[in-house]
């Protein structure tokens, strides 16, 4: 179950990412953050009241508000920065490469979650396909070295190891819901976005050209990438280790292309050759080790 929820995630991710992509630059990183934040926030609030899960404890609330504080509002903030500054190829790449191998090390030092050794070919297996196919996909494409871009796609990397763990260890035991986690962690995330707003004086709407409508693609985005995904990847922590949910999300830019060929664009043969090696990849992750 943890393994298919952490591939639901990713398929949620991919598909937001090009709702995300179609809102343009109306939203700055902040205001995206907080947006998604706030809009996820009240559909979990409604969930959970109807739901009525069991009792939970303050040392799990805490901790899951300290995860959202760090791995969204630092992270998704950093994540954002990166986007804008290196373009998102590159941002996908030094996030989506680092997060799982970061996770897999704080795991192991912090929570004492170790992985076998054919995981961890998996995992390696995996995340070079998933770089092999980010480049081929840009190979065209030259960007401008920005060294604070890259500085923000690894803090980004490094945010997303430590939600992880922290929610793994919490989930792990059982002592809380999926929905009660995944709100949590979305409010530890607006405990840090918010009072940045007000420091950094940014705008709480969105700048909108004339006639533009951005407001129906970024519920979309929101619904899928933040509020079902954050369950999922949620409900994965509690079935399954974190450096394999967090390197099967990784494949978000895999199943992109997925998404890409249904609005009519080709894939080249290499990215279809990479693809398939990074199912392979998935399938070592899958068949070798524990889940739990």
């Amino acid at each position: 179950m943890g393994v298919f929820a952490a591939l639901g995630t990713a398929l949620c991710w991919a598909i937001a990412a090009r709702l995300f992509r179609g809102t343009g630059n109306a939203f700055s990183p902040l205001t995206m953050n907080f947006w998604k934040g706030l809009i996820s926030i009240a559909i979990l609030a409604v969930v959970i009241a109807v739901v009525q899960p069991n009792a939970y404890g303050t040392n799990a609330v805490l901790w899951l508000l300290l995860s959202g504080f760090i791995g969204i509002g630092i992270g998704d903030t950093c994540f954002f920065k990166a986007l804008k500054s290196i373009g998102d190829s590159q941002a996908v790449l030094v996030a989506e490469t680092l997060a799982p191998l970061f996770t897999a090390l704080f795991a192991m030092a912090f929570i004492g979650e170790w992985i076998t050794w054919q995981q961890w070919v998996g995992i390696a297996v995996v995340l070079l396909s998933v770089d092999m196919v980010i480049k081929s996909r840009r190979r065209n494409t030259t960007h401008v070295f920005a060294t604070s871009g890259y500085m923000y796609g690894v803090g980004a990397a490094l945010c997303q190891a430590v939600g992880a763990v922290v929610s793994r260890d919490i989930l792990g035991s059982g002592d809380i819901d999926a929905a009660s986690a995944a709100f949590l962690r979305l409010v530890g995330g607006m405990i840090f976005v918010v009072p940045l707003i007000v420091i950094t004086r940014s705008k709480w709407l969105p700048v909108l050209a004339t006639n533009q409508r951005v407001w129906p693609a970024f519920m979309l985005a929101t619904l899928l990438g933040t509020t079902a995904a954050i369950y999922l990847q949620m409900f994965a922590f509690a079935y399954a280790k974190a450096a394999v949910v967090q390197t099967l999300i990784a494949t978000s830019a895999l199943m992109s292309l997925g998404v890409a060929w249904v609005m009519g664009e080709k894939a080249t043969k290499a990215t279809l050759i990479w693809s398939v090696i990074a199912l392979v990849g998935v399938g070592i992750l899958v068949s070798f080790g524990s889940p739990l």
